[in-house]
């Protein structure tokens, strides 16, 4: 499993996005275990990773579990209970 935080440096919900996701992925105990990747959209390979993954609007939030997407917000914060859900972590 892995998160990818698509956005740029500048925006302050991107950086709010990466936040908040190592934060609820600390404190539920996955943060040894999944991933985050920040892919600035302000580069060459940030833009052509997300024409890729089809990111149209910062910042995007998708986990995925072996090349399959289970969870994706898009220009928004992800919500930690939908997190939640994505990552199968038990209420």
């Amino acid at each position: 499993m892995k998160i990818e935080i698509f956005g740029d440096k500048a925006c302050p919900r991107c950086e709010a996005a990466k936040k908040k996701v190592e934060f609820f992925l600390e404190k539920w105990g996955f943060d040894a275990r999944v991933p985050v990747t920040f892919v600035d959209m302000d580069t060459v390979d940030g833009r052509a990773e997300g024409a890729f993954r089809d990111v149209a609007e910062v910042p995007t939030t998708i986990v995925s579990n072996a090349g399959t997407e289970i969870g994706r917000w898009t220009g928004e914060v992800p919500d930690s209970n939908e997190l939640r859900r994505a990552l199968g972590v038990a209420t």
